[in-house]
């Protein structure tokens, strides 16, 4: 009598196999999810090596391919300066926040002093009033000190921002005593407490904010249509740049393409850079109240 063997299947347990298909579907859903996201950038980068009659037609592949949007930014435009400013006010108000807010953020969050906690309230208050509330008066008094036109106005006004002030106070509330208790053993005042060892150990943060300061500097269309957008093309911003391609009755949807691509260079850039401390920033500033 003979007897065959069977090699027998590996078992795999019923709950090991629902954990790897919920996991193929999860991963299928962030693809998809990516690919929504990624498509307008890609219908982008396809569109600026268009014609102007061909950007009209739904196609992905340009016909005929072409860089003649790409030269006339640079020839017909002049972007190199927009970008010079945009770069000149991002570096320079993310910087001044940086200082202040930080600055701010540890005063409320660590000195004790008569209606701290009013004043506290009232910088919140702030986040409630939109620019447009605001337009006349800073407008009136920008114009009173004779800094509309310039980069000095549009400067004073994103200083420091009281979202950022929340922001570096939250993060400096997570930071244990035992530092400052230290630095105090070793004769360090307030500045020299903040500046040798709250700012070093608010570096998280510190790069959490350099990405959404230098972002919304960056964006911002708002102000400097304002401030600068009275015919002084010397003062524009790349975002300016942009508006300035749309005609009455003529769209330059190539050269927009191209000009959306270059504005989004230095803010990938800047992520790239402070990817690694950003997430720890922002989940380390909300929580502690």
């Amino acid at each position: 009598m003979t007897f065959q063997t069977v090699a027998a299947e590996p078992f795999v347990p019923r709950r090991a196999r629902s954990d790897v298909a919920r996991r193929v579907f999860l991963y299928a859903v962030i693809l998809a999810v990516a690919a929504v996201f990624l498509i307008p950038f890609v219908w982008t980068l396809a569109t600026s090596f268009k014609t102007i009659p061909d950007s009209a037609n739904i196609t992905l592949i340009p016909h005929p391919w072409t860089t003649s949007a790409w030269r006339t930014i640079w020839t017909q435009y002049d972007f190199k300066t927009y970008i010079e400013n945009s770069v000149f006010l991002a570096v320079v108000i993310t910087v001044c926040n940086i200082f202040l807010a930080g600055l701010g953020g540890y005063a409320f969050a660590r000195l004790r002093f008569p209606g701290r906690n009013l004043l506290f309230f009232l910088v919140l208050g702030t986040l409630m009033m939109p620019d447009q509330l605001r337009l006349i008066p800073v407008f009136v008094m920008l114009t009173n000190w004779h800094l509309i036109g310039n980069f000095s106005g549009y400067i004073l006004i994103n200083l420091v921002t009281a979202t950022n002030l929340f922001f570096m106070r939250q993060y400096f509330l997570t930071i244990p005593k035992d530092f400052e208790e230290a630095a105090k053993l070793d004769g360090a005042g307030y500045l020299k407490t903040f500046w040798r060892v709250m700012l070093p150990l608010a570096l998280p943060a510190i790069s959490a904010l350099v990405i959404l300061q230098f972002q919304g500097t960056w964006n911002d269309f708002f102000w400097p249509l304002i401030l600068f957008g009275q015919g002084n093309a010397a003062h524009y911003t790349v975002q300016l740049g942009l508006a300035e391609l749309d005609f009455q009755y003529t769209v330059l949807w190539p050269q927009i393409c191209v000009g959306s691509i270059v504005a989004i260079l230095p803010i990938l850039a800047i992520f790239l850079a402070f990817q690694r401390y950003f997430v720890s920033g922002v989940v380390s500033a909300g929580v502690k109240g």
